[in-house]
């Protein structure tokens, strides 16, 4: 992605996509609009790789979550981790966008389709998470001795943000979540044909604009 936004954007292109491979660790780049110079950083996607997300938290300006949209088989897993930023304190007042990438592809899920299949796995984490404090409340359960009952009701709050990660303080965000996902903006890209890269850093550009004002 950030290799076809060097190419249509800055007068030296990017690497070919035959010769892209996928981002370990790190790969920054810019361009310059009207006004601004918009940095990226794109940031593999690994398990051990995002580790080091939460060090770019504070000087960032935006969040752009890239799924591949035709590897349905982890995308189970991809949502796992948009939650996690999704929840991140450090990240709520940021604009987030979600891509959608290889929509060249017929075999790819629509924007549509994508934005249904987070709000799915929502729906049934918030189930999961309502029957096992339906379970934890049972007479049965009284046997199962506090530390393991908290213990479980501090997994479940650290996924979806309930609390801070020594499971002691409580965080609560206003609702400033919800409104974040009902305002939450999918967009359907190509990074290999191109199509879609431009409305999506025309979005950023607004939004980064839009944050200096306030």
């Amino acid at each position: 992605m950030l290799e076809k936004i060097k190419t249509m954007y800055n007068p030296t292109p990017g690497m070919p996509p035959e010769k892209i491979g996928p981002t370990v660790g790190q790969n920054i780049g810019k361009i310059t609009l009207p006004s601004t110079e918009l940095r990226f950083f794109d940031l593999g996607g690994q398990r051990d790789i995002r580790s080091i997300w939460p060090k770019y938290y504070d000087e960032c300006h935006a969040v752009v979550f890239v799924v591949d949209a035709c590897d349905q088989a982890r995308l189970t897993e991809n949502w796992q981790v948009f939650d996690e930023v999704l929840n991140s304190p450090r990240l709520l007042n940021l604009p987030l966008l979600l891509l959608a990438n290889k929509q060249d592809n017929p075999t790819s899920l629509s924007v549509a389709e994508i934005r249904e299949s987070f709000d799915a796995w929502q729906r049934a984490r918030s189930n999961r998470d309502t029957e096992d404090d339906e379970i934890t409340n049972k007479p049965k359960d009284k046997g199962k001795g506090k530390a393991k009952i908290q213990e479980d009701r501090e997994d479940r709050a650290e996924r979806t943000g309930g609390i801070q990660k020594d499971g002691t303080k409580e965080w609560d965000d206003g609702g400033a979540k919800d409104e974040r996902m009902a305002s939450l903006d999918v967009m359907g890209v190509s990074a290999l044909e191109g199509t879609g890269v431009r409305d999506a850093v025309n979005w950023l550009y607004i939004r980064v604009q839009n944050a200096r004002k306030m």
